[in-house]
C-alpha cells in the first residue's frame, strides 16, 4: 500500500546548499508564522517529501548535487505538487522560463529583499490553502479535491454532469483528447477504479447513482 505524505499547510521547505541562506530564510519564515524545514541537498529534501508535504517550497536552482530544475521536473510529475518559489544567484531568462515550465510559481534573483521573499511565500501558501479548501460547485466536498488543478476541476464538473469527452472539450475550448488525459489524471489522483467509482467519490450517494447511470450512457 502506498502511504500518502501528511499535508501541512504551515510548513515551508527550504532547499539551498548555503547554510547562511538556510538560516536567514528559516528565521524570516518563522517570524512570518510558518514552520520552516531546511535542507542542504536535493536528496534529503525529496526523501522528506515522502512523509510530509509542505505548503510551499523555496528552492535554489543551483544545487551542487542535483540541478534545481531537475528537482522541479520531478516535483511536477507528482499528483499534487506544492507551490515552488525558485531562487538563484545566476538567474537568466532561460532559467526562469524553464523553472516556470516545470511548475515554479515565482522566481527571485539573489540577493533579494527579505520582504520580497516573505510576500512570495505568503501568496503561494494562500493560494495553496484556497485550493485545498475551495468547494467545487455542484460536487460534494470530497476528500482529495485539493489535489486537482483548476483545469482538472473544470473537466470533473463536466464529467459529473454526464458530458462526453467531445461535449466537455467543446464547452471548455479544449480537444476531446485533452479531456481524456485530464479524466485519467483525475481518476489517478482520487484513486478511482472506473467512472462509476469516480462518481461515488465526488458526489453524494443519491446524486452519484443518477450521474453514474448518466455517465455510463454518454458516448465518449
Amino acid at each position: 500500500m502506498v502511504v500518502q505524505p501528511q499535508i501541512d499547510d504551515a510548513t515551508v521547505f527550504i532547499v539551498d546548499d548555503d547554510p547562511s541562506v538556510r538560516d536567514a530564510l528559516s528565521l524570516l519564515l518563522r517570524i512570518e508564522g510558518f514552520s520552516p524545514r531546511a535542507f542542504g541537498d536535493a536528496g534529503s529534501f525529496l526523501e522528506a517529501l515522502g512523509t510530509r508535504q509542505p505548503a510551499c517550497v523555496v528552492l535554489d536552482v543551483n544545487l551542487p548535487d542535483e540541478s534545481g530544475l531537475r528537482v522541479l521536473r520531478e516535483l511536477s510529475a507528482e499528483r499534487a505538487p506544492p507551490p515552488v518559489v525558485v531562487m538563484s544567484g545566476q538567474g537568466d531568462i532561460a532559467t526562469v522560463v524553464a523553472a516556470m515550465k516545470f511548475g515554479a510559481v515565482d522566481f527571485l534573483q539573489k540577493p533579494f529583499a527579505a520582504s520580497a521573499m516573505a510576500d512570495r511565500v505568503r501568496a503561494a501558501v494562500a493560494a495553496y490553502r484556497r485550493t485545498r479548501e475551495e468547494h467545487i460547485e455542484g460536487l460534494a466536498d470530497f476528500a482529495g479535491r485539493h489535489r486537482l488543478t483548476g483545469r482538472e476541476r473544470d473537466v470533473l464538473q463536466q464529467v459529473a454532469q454526464g458530458a462526453s469527452n467531445k461535449e466537455a472539450g467543446r464547452r471548455l475550448g479544449i480537444s476531446p483528447r485533452t479531456v481524456e488525459v485530464h479524466r485519467a489524471r483525475i481518476m489517478d489522483k482520487l484513486g478511482a477504479k472506473n467512472a462509476a467509482d469516480l462518481m461515488r467519490i465526488v458526489l453524494s450517494e443519491e446524486k452519484g447513482k443518477r450521474s453514474t447511470a448518466l455517465l455510463a450512457a454518454a458516448p465518449v
